[in-house]
């Protein structure tokens, strides 16, 4: 059974887990092994997810494997933040140039954010979770999310505005 509920998950939210998690580490190589790193350790924690929605309790799992990845290369080397700044490292021929354009833009603004804003507007604005789920995901109360988003999507109109 758990096997069974577990291939149920990969196929419904594999998609969801690789776009998240490309969303924050934008390299692709890396999102797949975050991806599978993932569905390792849900599979392995399969028990504590009763009574959760799966879908955020997977991304917080996702959430989670992509910070550990996060410690491990600042243990290693002199890693600096680069939440936004990593090129991808592959191109597929059906992405279409105005997609492409569009999420240059969106990484180019959220780049001026702190990491924590750049999550919330990630979860919420590009995701669609609410503002519970998101508040969750993040291990904030829902009132210092609203004010998280609040200030980023005030930063992201004043960076546009002067752009």
């Amino acid at each position: 059974m758990k096997t069974r509920s577990m291939d149920l998950l990969y196929r419904e939210y594999k998609n969801d887990v690789f776009r998240y998690l490309y969303s924050m580490c934008r390299n692709s190589h890396i999102a797949e092994d975050l991806m599978q790193e993932t569905f390792c350790r849900a599979l392995m924690h399969l028990h504590e997810a009763e009574g959760k929605r799966a879908k955020a309790w997977l991304l917080r799992v996702a959430h989670n494997a992509y910070i550990d990845l996060l410690r491990k290369e600042s243990r290693s080397s002199s890693y600096e933040n680069e939440f936004f700044h990593r090129y991808p490292s592959d191109d597929t021929p059906e992405k279409s140039v105005l997609g492409e354009e569009n999420r240059r833009e969106l990484y180019a603004q959220l780049a001026f954010l702190q990491p924590n804003q750049q999550h919330a507007v990630l979860l919420y604005d590009v995701q669609g979770f609410s503002y519970q789920e998101s508040a969750d995901l993040m291990g904030i109360s829902l009132s210092h999310f609203k004010i998280v988003l609040y200030r980023a999507r005030q930063k992201l109109r004043r960076s546009r505005e002067t752009a």
